[in-house]
């Protein structure tokens, strides 16, 4: 177990370099409708038949925690980590599959507001613990191998006597075939408004971590399959807002922005920093340069083939798990 866990945090260090209009969602403030199968969701079990997993690690005595940032807008976290953990769950029948949110202020304030309790990642591993998880897989929704998911990393890191094994899967944006499949995904997502005279830009969120780089390689990968008319920009890194309204005056033919985010939920970022009203949102300043912009509010996890991606790295980390 010792060398299993010290080999995925090797590699995963090796590797660090490698969605209308405009209208707002329900604000972060509002009091929202009570939820119901996803409420439960943390502690739903699935029946269990027969696997393919590991060899050694059977259904019974093995568990995927799902670990995601976490949002605060219950529409969005239903259609987006909620549809990755259910099809994680429908892609391994007999699997129990459990939830974490790795940010503590959305956790505690769905807890207030809502009345629903989410357990943050050492609640979780210590859940399994006290549950008697002998096998634990655990897949983020992370887009990168940014700080975050690095803080999983290591968290996990702390466990790995409690557990005979323990496999952690990729992030969205690994492999090559990972930014090919998300680019096919979201081009096919917004063909409809590759029309010539509008420019779809995709918001990230951007880290000060090496990773941030997966930006770039993004744009880089969309320009060599033939889409020249898509952006990627992000909120808190490179590239900025000004470096996108730069390129779309270079290139001076856009009538029309499409804005949609590039992160697995639309959450307070997608939802404010995006299309809010405010001054300093992408929407008014792309509008005060002269642009007619429409705002899409869409997860990537809203998309089945982001869905698929998160399927298949879970399906590898369950053959990771020790034999």
């Amino acid at each position: 177990m010792k060398n299993k866990m010290a080999a995925v945090v090797a590699g995963l260090m090796v590797f660090a370099v490698a969605v209308t209009g405009c209208s707002r969602n329900e604000s972060t403030g509002t009091t929202a409708a009570p939820e119901t199968a996803e409420t439960k969701a943390a502690e739903t079990k699935v029946p269990e038949t027969e696997t393919s997993g590991s060899d050694e690690a059977s259904a019974d005595d093995t568990a995927i925690l799902v670990v995601s940032f976490g949002t605060s807008f219950n529409d969005s976290r239903e259609a987006t980590i909620g549809a990755v953990e259910e099809a994680i769950s429908e892609a391994n029948p007999g699997y129990e599959v459990r939830r974490a949110f790795t940010s503590q202020i959305i956790i505690d304030k769905l807890k207030e507001r809502d009345g629903l309790e989410i357990d943050n990642v050492t609640q979780a591993l210590d859940r399994a613990v006290a549950d008697g998880v002998k096998n634990l897989v655990v897949q983020p929704t992370h887009l990168m191998d940014g700080l975050e998911y690095m803080d999983v990393v290591d968290e996990l890191a702390e466990y790995e006597e409690d557990f005979d094994s323990v496999s952690i899967g990729e992030p969205l944006l690994t492999s090559d075939e990972d930014f090919q499949a998300v680019a096919e995904a979201i081009t096919e997502d917004t063909k409809g408004s590759d029309d010539g005279e509008t420019a779809i830009v995709f918001m990230g969120h951007g880290t000060e971590a090496e990773s941030n780089q997966v930006y770039a390689k993004m744009q880089e990968v969309l320009a060599a399959g033939g889409h020249e008319n898509y952006y990627i920009g992000t909120v808190e890194a490179e590239p900025t807002l000004e470096d996108v309204i730069a390129a779309l005056k270079e290139k001076g033919i856009y009538k029309k922005v499409v804005l949609q985010p590039l992160m697995v939920v639309a959450g307070d970022h997608a939802n404010n920093d995006m299309a809010g009203g405010e001054e300093d949102s992408w929407k008014t300043a792309l509008e005060a340069e002269g642009y007619d912009v429409e705002c899409v509010i869409k997860g990537l996890g809203e998309l089945p083939a982001i869905r698929s991606i998160y399927v298949e790295h879970t399906r590898a980390a369950l053959e990771g798990l020790s034999k």
